[in-house]
């Protein structure tokens, strides 16, 4: 995503790059106890309704006032991951994630939705590494992680039926091959899409 917001920026577009679940102070401090491998006991509803606390502030001080700027907002997870994560992997369904993104979330899509698909076992594995890495003697970001192979598979699966549902919006992009490929596949995605966009803004004040 850095990369990303570096090439749009290079092409002159203002950008704001932010992540789910935090983004804010508060949704940081919630982060916090999502994340981290010591909470436990923590029920499915629970997590979800945590989830969208902290989405509900992100979504009013960071990503409206964004777009309302004019602003390209880039961010890391939305909606679709609760649908997958909370939906998929922890069975609750889609329709109590959908109805909660109606009630807290103002029923707000991304234009565009980057799904980085790739192999179940390589992508734990290497979000294993990465937490470990940046692992502190005060918290991690380790709790879904340690989840099995069962619950990524439901997850992954929850994210292709999304893209399924709404190929419109939601570009797969094949994450297996190496790093530069895949940000150049990302980065065409994303340019056909401004594109797009402001093709239909220019007919649209043409009119």
């Amino acid at each position: 995503m850095a990369r990303l917001a570096e090439k749009l920026s290079q092409q002159g577009f203002a950008v704001v790059v932010t992540r789910e679940p935090g983004g804010t102070d508060t949704g940081e401090k919630i982060r916090r106890l999502l994340l981290d491998t010591r909470t436990s006991g923590l029920a499915p509803m629970a997590e979800l309704a945590l989830m969208f606390a902290s989405r509900a502030q992100h979504i009013h001080e960071v990503i409206l006032p964004g777009l309302n700027a004019g602003q390209i907002v880039l961010c890391d997870r939305f909606t679709d991951s609760s649908e997958a994560y909370q939906g998929g992997g922890r069975k609750l369904g889609s329709k109590p994630v959908l109805e909660l993104h109606r009630v807290l979330g103002g029923d707000l899509k991304p234009d565009l939705t980057i799904l980085m698909d790739s192999d179940v076992d390589a992508s734990v594995e290497r979000a294993r590494r990465r937490n470990l890495a940046r692992s502190t003697s005060e918290s991690d970001e380790g709790r879904f992680e340690k989840e099995n192979r069962a619950f990524f598979t439901r997850v992954r699966d929850a994210y292709l039926e999304i893209a399924k549902r709404e190929p419109e919006r939601v570009a797969v992009i094949d994450a297996r091959g190496a790093p530069d490929k895949t940000h150049a596949k990302i980065l065409e995605a994303v340019l056909r899409k401004v594109s797009l966009e402001n093709s239909s803004r220019k007919a649209q004040n043409v009119r």
